[in-house]
């Protein structure tokens, strides 16, 4: 006699199966719905203090709104100031920037000062639901209270204007907002600016306009594969694409800000108090897509221009690269493309002529990590602010139409391998992509 219980036949095996794998799918079904609960809910923030409590003033904001560059992304060419519409192309979809006039059915005109607060600060809207980080409010979170007060009360000030925003033209996933609930755990830092005890005043203020007001590390910090600023380079270039005045949308590469050996090592402090004050000085002339952000930095004040400038000089420089001048495969060829169009101008020795052609020697634009914007210089010509201004130089003229992708790469390639300069070498594929 055994006591062994006898095995159940097969058609009860699989039932117990049934209802364990059953059971399951249910505790991940709720697990699923609890947290997409949690994911898509209405975001809440915690109110600010109220306006009345902050040393606020439109025409504070005003200046703010200035150095903030606020006009270039929310006004069109000819439009409405402020009005949005402005195209910015991503990898994940195109957007379009809003109306942030106080017109109340199509702007801003119906927030409060505590809505208005919580966009700049956690990019959340007033009906609860996420802002795109292409608004840059991870640096303009690091404002302080009283500044985003004022450009509150400047923003109402202004013109209303009745113009509907654009529809947003995002790939999938990435129009449904409430993935940014992610997106912003794992990148976005709202607590503001914090000065560095071992700085000084004037190198704090810099910081503060360089890293919140003024968000220069929206195009000059590189960004991840999601597209979150990577602070561990912040400030040492970026990519991004840009709307030139034929309307053409062109890849970019920013310089590195820091003073390392491929960015600004070779600039003063002074140099880069007339770059951003007057757009020119000894090495360098406003171009491209920074003839913008010069139409803000022309409206700092002396002393926060000075600030700016000893707060990068203060900056950790990027470190050196790999010597890339083994890299010699079309160092020759490039050479006679030098000699033959751009030595005149830019000298032998590629130091650049006072009245003809600036600097090219540890010049950090052509060194830049992404060669894309001495592509578009040499392929376009440096695209200089509407109207010209007196920059007391020639003006370069566009060779796309002399010389091919071949020739273009070989002179890129000399250029980033010569004069000081220690950049990777330009395939004819990349001169493609920018023409």
């Amino acid at each position: 006699m055994t006591t062994d219980t006898p095995p159940l036949p097969a058609k009860s095996r699989f039932g117990a199966w049934a209802r364990r794998l059953g059971w399951l799918l249910l505790v991940l079904l709720a697990a699923g719905a609890a947290l997409a609960a949690y994911v898509f809910r209405p975001v809440a923030v915690a109110a600010p203090a109220p306006l009345q409590a902050h040393k606020a003033s439109a025409a504070a904001g005003a200046y703010l709104a200035k150095v903030g560059n606020c006009a270039a992304c929310h006004t069109t060419p000819g439009g409405a100031a402020y009005a949005g519409g402005v195209k910015f192309v991503t990898p994940f979809g195109t957007l379009f920037s809003t109306n942030i006039t106080p017109d109340k059915d199509h702007g801003i005109g119906t927030w409060t000062y505590e809505q208005f607060h919580a966009a700049m600060k956690h990019g959340v809207r007033p009906d609860g639901t996420h802002l795109y980080p292409a608004f840059p409010y991870t640096s303009f979170a690091k404002m302080s209270d009283p500044d985003i007060a004022s450009l509150y009360l400047y923003l109402r000030s202004v013109a209303p204007v009745a113009q509907p925003a654009r529809e947003n033209e995002m790939d999938f996933p990435f129009g449904n907002r409430a993935l940014l609930h992610f997106w912003k755990t794992l990148f976005h830092d709202d607590a503001p600016y914090t000065p560095d005890n071992t700085r000084s005043a004037q190198s704090n203020r810099g910081g503060y306009l360089v890293e919140a007001v003024a968000h220069c590390g929206a195009c000059h910090t590189p960004r991840n594969m999601l597209g979150a600023p990577d602070e561990s380079r912040n400030l040492r270039g970026g990519v991004y694409v840009d709307q030139v005045a034929s309307g053409a949308y062109r890849r970019w590469s920013a310089p590195d800000l820091t003073s390392g050996v491929h960015g600004l090592k070779e600039w003063s402090a002074k140099d880069i108090q007339s770059y951003l004050l007057t757009g020119k000085n000894p090495r360098a002339v406003v171009h491209g897509p920074m003839t913008e952000v010069y139409e803000s930095t022309a409206h700092l004040t002396k002393s926060d221009a000075e600030a700016i400038a000893t707060y990068l000089r203060d900056v950790a420089p990027g470190p050196a690269r790999t010597d890339w001048s083994a890299f010699r495969s079309r160092m020759k060829e490039g050479e006679v493309v030098y000699t033959v169009h751009c030595g005149t101008c830019h000298l032998p020795d590629g130091k650049g002529d006072r009245i003809l052609g600036v600097p090219l020697a540890r010049n950090a634009l052509v060194q830049a990590e992404d060669p894309s914007s001495l592509i578009n210089v040499i392929l376009y010509g440096p695209d200089l602010p509407d109207p010209p201004f007196a920059s007391g130089r020639t003006t370069m003229k566009p060779f796309g139409k002399r010389l091919s992708d071949e020739d273009v790469a070989a002179l890129a390639t000399y250029l980033r391998s010569s004069f000081g300069n220690n950049a990777p070498q330009v395939s004819p594929e990349q001169v493609a992509r920018q023409r």
